[in-house]
């Protein structure tokens, strides 16, 4: 008898002194795996390596489709087409990206190349009269300034940010503004 509680002691302490602990369980994070392939995408680009730079940011924006962080995976996309000569895949890259958010400069100036490219200037900007969006401002006077309509692009750009001061796009609006007037100057000393 006193065997069998030895024996019954002894197992019920090796359970608390093994050391057993619940396995971890990996949780598969699909925003975290978009942003490692956002960043191959990236380290291929670097390399010239346009077509496999695609196929990570499309990976990437399949993992996350709908979220601020696929604007840049986007834009990332947009450029990558750009630089292969398909300007027509990058607008819609540059288009969403600015649909899922506007307050990013680069993206405008990106569109605005892209627009350029697609030889579609002076329809964009009639679009950009449609409606009161005071960001439509920016492409306006992006676009402008792809024509160049230098003094018109800087009274549409400098109206935006006196009429938008707080916005955060707003500082790099006006930094823009002053790359402008500089070819504005240049153009009229030659």
């Amino acid at each position: 008898m006193m065997k069998k509680i030895i024996i019954i002691a002894l197992l019920f302490c090796s359970v608390f002194v093994s050391g057993y602990k619940k396995p971890e369980t990996y949780v598969i994070n699909s925003e975290k795996n978009a942003t490692e392939h956002n960043n191959l995408g990236l380290m291929y680009m670097k390399d010239y390596w346009w077509y496999a730079a695609i196929q990570e940011f499309k990976i990437a924006i399949s993992l996350s489709p709908n979220v601020q962080a696929s604007s840049v995976y986007y834009n990332n996309l947009g450029e990558c087409y750009m630089k292969v000569g398909a300007p027509d895949l990058a607008q819609d890259c540059f288009e969403r990206a600015l649909g899922l958010y506007t307050l990013n400069f680069k993206y405008y100036l990106n569109l605005a190349d892209c627009y350029q490219a697609l030889k579609i200037v002076d329809a964009k900007i009639a679009q950009t009269y449609e409606n009161d969006n005071p960001l439509n401002m920016i492409m306006r006077g992006l676009l402008l300034d792809k024509k160049g309509q230098y003094r018109d692009a800087i009274v549409i750009l400098d109206e935006f940010a006196v009429k938008e001061p707080d916005l955060i796009i707003t500082p790099a609006v006006k930094d823009y503004i002053k790359t402008i007037v500089a070819k504005m100057y240049n153009s009229e000393s030659i």
